[in-house]
């Protein structure tokens, strides 16, 4: 490797890293702020990989105790978040060959050309005005999160690490060990997919889609605080 400058996507956060030195001390505290600064791009990270909720929720606590017990190993030279969303991929990709064992990520890409799916309009999926436009965002989000788990495995990753969670290119490359070419072009190749069944309307319920927050949040959070090992009775030495 050669002496080039790191990505643009590898800044130096302070607060991440204040926060692992206070975990690193069994601070509680700094466990829960670690957790609900990440959930929600571990679980959209996980669902994109393994295309069901209970099995992400369960791969974003593997992730955090493997995380929290191996913290000695984090050096801050990327992202907090660029470390924790390794783990989840790894975690996620391990468990989805176990599930299809002849999956693999580096599968040269192909594409039906034949029979496009009929496009399906909705009402205006519009932040504003009343209960009727509330109903019809849910009704989109719902649609729009139905055909993302439709698109194959490879393109469906790369979907959501990059337009749900906004990820950049070389991010998303680097977690999933793909060429950034490939990234670029799975990723066209998903947004034609999804233009087969959706409007170009429903790109405004991207934000929305795969929430993870509040109670839901909340819960995987007091989930993995009493699954981790308990703090030692002395602090461990500077």
């Amino acid at each position: 490797m050669s002496g080039a400058a790191a990505p643009a996507w590898v800044p130096d956060e302070s607060g991440d890293l204040a926060l692992v030195e206070r975990a690193r001390r069994h601070d509680q505290e700094a466990f829960r702020l670690i957790m609900q600064r990440h959930n929600r791009r571990l679980y959209r990270v996980a669902r994109g990989i393994l295309g069901d909720d209970s099995e992400a929720e369960d791969i974003v606590q593997e992730t955090y105790l493997r995380a929290f017990t191996h913290l000695d190993t984090f050096r801050g030279a990327a992202r907090l978040s660029t470390w924790l969303t390794r783990i989840a991929v790894n975690e996620a990709l391990g468990r989805l060959r176990q599930r299809r064992p002849l999956f693999d990520l580096n599968v040269l890409d192909t594409m039906d050309e034949q029979g496009e799916a009929q496009v399906i309009f909705l009402p205006s999926a519009a932040r504003d005005g009343g209960p009727e436009a509330a109903a019809a965002r849910a009704q989109a989000r719902r649609l729009l999160e139905d055909a993302i788990d439709q698109l194959p495995d490879a393109f469906r990753m790369v979907f959501m690490m990059r337009e749900v969670e906004e990820m950049s290119v070389d991010e998303t490359a680097f977690q999933l060990g793909l060429l950034a070419e490939t990234v670029r072009t799975r990723l066209y190749r998903a947004r034609r997919l999804l233009r087969q069944t959706l409007t170009r309307s429903f790109t405004t319920t991207l934000a929305d889609a795969f929430p993870f927050d509040g109670a839901r949040c909340e819960r995987m959070t007091r989930t993995v605080l009493a699954r981790l090992p308990a703090a030692p009775s002395e602090p461990p030495g500077e």
